[in-house]
């Protein structure tokens, strides 16, 4: 009965939370509609668009209609709709993004109507009070849903790596979640299930983290919160990734999943070629002035060549010359060694450092995508040698080149430039595993935005040479001091995803097995290498994310 009551409570408050959210965001696009409503009323009507002086009533509400359709639209998909889940700041950014993309497509649409060039000054106007009242509405409507709704009181299960990348990521989003209580994997699934029913009855945490744990032990713990009508956070491994893509098969009388050998079907293969082709043309004729007069300012600032050509890997680990607008000085890696992009990187000229926040730099790569080494959204191709050292630490990272590489990427939309090679494999893997024509349509609208978005562009840490962090030798001292207790292992058994599975004499390949060995004897040493310096940097280590995958 405690039970069934839990679950209507929580029912009946989800629901006054959703009604409270459409509100406020149907409140916010309201009164950005009537501005709009405003100005045709008084400006474009009679004073901007003279040839559809009489246009009026049902012509009105169709134009208001249509304003109000794409304003909604573009507001879904840039994240301006997200009142209480964003930082204010974001939702601020991403409703201006928006109102701003929908008065310029009212703006074009009426100068077609008039057939002429409308004088923008009244839909500048216009944008600048949308603008304002936006800015002021988003703060004083996420005060009140965060004073009706505070934050969610989390307790964090966590494995043998240390907890402070995860809290560190929670902690960012304080007006969201607080973690008030942290519970290690060793306490039993038995004392963990008490104490996460304990503090949800005290009301001391009422949402439960589940970090990088073990299938094994994460697997009865998310059945009890399940049970028990419990929120959970799951931080997924690369076999949950590849599985939310499965296919559901209805062969027999018991559910069965499909993952398929191949990432793209022939359909969609040949729909994404389609827009690629068509897209690249179409932009390379946008963007030729603009390219032009790059080119031109990098000739003329020291003389050296205009492009850059770098060998990256796409498809199948097949290696391809990427090009882009050079934007570091002609000796950035006299010493031949690969280097990441580092913040405040003195290695980047003037121009180069204006192309690379605008993104100009990567216009060159419209001929790859002509030339079918790339497609518009996909993995961002990396250099060889950066590959092999993210390998030899992490072999699952040659999953996400089952695609082509990709101007823009899931990874670039919701990651950050040093985003950690484990979360990026991650995020890769989300889109090649669910994978659709909307979903690459969305992503090229969302990289509009991300070129205007300061987080975006971060680089890595000065002492990087990759996003790796020195991993590997980390690593490799974390093994020798475990290598005595390596014999203390049963020999037909081996670690897959935390647990145990029998070996039956199989393996996938030889550098997944090396991996998995190599995380074995790191899981015998206490499981805690790769992860000391994570939090502080902000890039999380891959080596010790592959004991668990």
């Amino acid at each position: 009965m405690r039970k069934i009551t839990n679950e209507r409570r929580i029912r009946s408050l989800e629901t006054f939370k959703r009604l409270i959210n459409l509100s406020l965001i149907a409140v916010c696009l309201g009164v950005e509609v009537a501005i709009f409503n405003y100005h045709w009323a008084t400006v474009f009507r009679f004073h901007v668009v003279e040839g559809l002086q009489e246009l009026w009533g049902r012509g009105t509400f169709a134009e208001i209609a249509f304003y109000a359709i794409v304003l909604l639209f573009l507001s879904g998909t840039y994240g301006g709709m997200r009142l209480g889940y964003q930082k204010n700041v974001e939702v601020v950014f991403s409703q201006f993004f928006s109102t701003a993309l929908a008065d310029i497509v009212i703006y074009l649409e009426l100068s077609i109507m008039a057939r002429r060039l409308l004088d923008p000054s009244a839909f500048l106007i216009m944008l600048a009070e949308q603008t304002l009242f936006a800015t002021v509405y988003v703060n004083v409507a996420n005060r009140i849903y965060r004073s009706i709704f505070p934050p969610r009181r989390l307790l964090l299960v966590y494995g043998d790596r240390p907890p402070e990348d995860i809290q560190n990521k929670f902690a960012a989003r304080r007006d969201k979640y607080i973690i008030t209580r942290s519970i290690h994997v060793r306490e039993g699934t038995l004392n963990i299930c008490r104490t996460i029913l304990e503090t949800y009855e005290t009301n001391e945490c009422n949402a439960v983290v589940l970090g990088d744990i073990s299938v094994k032990d994460r697997a009865p713990v998310l059945k009890f919160c399940y049970g028990h009508s419990i929120r959970v956070y799951v931080m997924p491994k690369i076999t949950d990734v590849i599985m939310m893509g499965a296919e559901e098969l209805h062969v027999f009388d018991s559910p069965m999943l499909l993952t398929r050998e191949y990432s793209l079907t022939m359909e969609q293969r040949f729909i994404k070629r389609l827009v690629d082709v068509v897209c690249s043309l179409f932009l390379l004729l946008i963007a030729s002035p603009i390219m032009l007069v790059t080119a031109i300012a990098i000739k003329l600032y020291d003389g050296g060549p205009v492009l850059y050509k770098q060998v990256r890997c796409t498809l199948n680990q097949k290696e391809f010359y990427i090009l882009k607008f050079r934007s570091m000085r002609t000796d950035a890696e006299k010493d031949g060694v690969a280097r990441l992009a580092q913040k405040n990187d003195n290695r980047i000229t003037p121009v180069g450092s204006f192309i690379r926040k605008c993104r100009i730099d990567e216009l060159p790569q419209l001929f790859n995508i002509l030339r079918g080494e790339m497609s518009f959204i996909g993995p961002r191709p990396e250099r060889p040698e950066i590959i092999a050292q993210y390998l030899e630490v992490m072999p699952e990272f040659a999953f996400r080149m089952k695609v082509k590489a990709g101007l823009a990427g899931f990874a670039q939309v919701y990651g950050k430039y040093n985003t950690s090679p484990y979360d990026k494999l991650k995020l890769d893997l989300t889109y090649i595993e669910n994978y659709t024509l909307w979903m690459d349509l969305k992503l090229m609208l969302l990289t509009l935005k991300v070129l205007f978005w300061p987080d975006s562009t971060e680089g890595v840490d000065t002492e990087q040479i990759t996003a790796l962090q020195n991993e590997k030798r980390r690593q490799q001292e974390t093994d020798m001091g475990a290598e005595a207790r390596e014999s203390g292992k049963c020999a037909g058994w081996t670690v897959i995803d935390g647990g145990t599975e029998a070996d039956g004499g199989s393996r996938s390949n030889p550098a997944e097995t090396e991996g998995r060995n190599r995380d074995n004897r790191t899981q015998a040493g206490g499981g805690t290498a790769g992860t000391a310096s994570e939090a502080g940097s902000g890039t999380a280590g891959a080596g010790a994310d592959a004991g668990g995958r």
